[in-house]
């Protein structure tokens, strides 16, 4: 094996925090207001805002499971729980500066409106993921990596939509962070993905089967399906999430020639448009 998972790590953790308390006091939060934030994209922060906020959910799905339990994703997954808390931060104090104010109880809010259905997966899963073992690791791993992939996309298209330069600044910081979070997921993913063909077919199966954008599930449909409309609408949108997104999944051991990123996406944003 040319990488080993340690190293990945020790990678990883070479890379200091980008959001330092230097990089967030230089944040100009008293030129918030003199630029506009077209009401449409309110929506889509807060829907951001919520799925950074969901990172524990998830933190605490995985450390139930053997992937959770390898002390080297353990660790990876330990300081990607406190970056992600930094992201809800900054973007929740971007709309209380823009005039947005935020419900205190926001996120006591935003985990009761998590659907019944997704309540019971989360019980699921964890229970699938040990009968499968290590084996179902590369599942995990893949799946992170697609959701960061897009995640990442997503910050780079608002902050090219909605043409606001405190919002750019902070959604460029939390991107340098986002793709350090990508090497680690996507890196391992390849590792796992190449030690067995029997990984390679569930996991393939798996995201197949059921994965859908980022926060289908933890969120109601009609919030997902809007924030996707909205970053996504176009072919030269589609382009991205093809080229960035699904085009890196086909890079993976198993996953030559795939559609699936391009497709799931395409058929919310843009159903009408025959994807390539």
């Amino acid at each position: 094996m040319s990488v080993r998972e340690d190293q990945v790590l020790n990678q990883y953790n070479k890379n200091p925090r980008y959001l330092s308390k230097q990089f967030i006091d230089s944040i100009p939060w008293g030129d918030v207001k003199k630029t506009v934030l077209p009401e449409r994209f309110i929506p889509v922060i807060m829907y951001m805002r919520d799925i950074e906020a969901f990172t524990d959910v998830y933190y605490k799905q995985l450390i139930r499971t053997p992937t959770g339990q390898d002390p080297i994703i353990r660790k990876f997954m330990d300081r990607w729980l406190v970056e992600e808390a930094t992201h809800v931060e900054l973007l929740n104090r971007f709309l209380n500066e823009a005039g947005i104010d935020t419900d205190p109880r926001w996120m006591e809010e935003a985990r009761a409106a998590i659907p019944k259905e997704y309540k019971f997966s989360d019980t699921v899963t964890p229970m699938l993921a040990k009968l499968f073992g290590k084996q179902f690791t590369p599942v995990h791993m893949t799946w992170g990596a697609i959701n960061e992939l897009s995640t990442l996309q997503g910050y780079k298209r608002l902050w090219e939509l909605a043409q606001h330069p405190v919002l750019e600044y902070i959604l460029k910081g939390i991107a340098k962070e986002e793709s350090t979070h990508i090497f680690f997921y996507y890196t391992i993913a390849k590792i796992k993905l190449e030690e067995s063909k029997f990984g390679q077919k569930l996991t393939n199966f798996i995201i197949d089967r059921f994965w859908q954008p980022v926060g289908s599930g933890i969120k109601p449909q009609a919030d997902t399906n809007y924030v996707i409309k909205e970053l996504f609408n176009g072919v030269d949108a589609m382009d991205i999430v093809h080229n960035n997104i699904n085009g890196s999944l086909e890079r993976l051991p198993g996953f030559q020639a795939t559609k699936i990123i391009t497709d799931r996406i395409g058929a919310i944003a843009n159903p009408k448009i025959l994807t390539t």
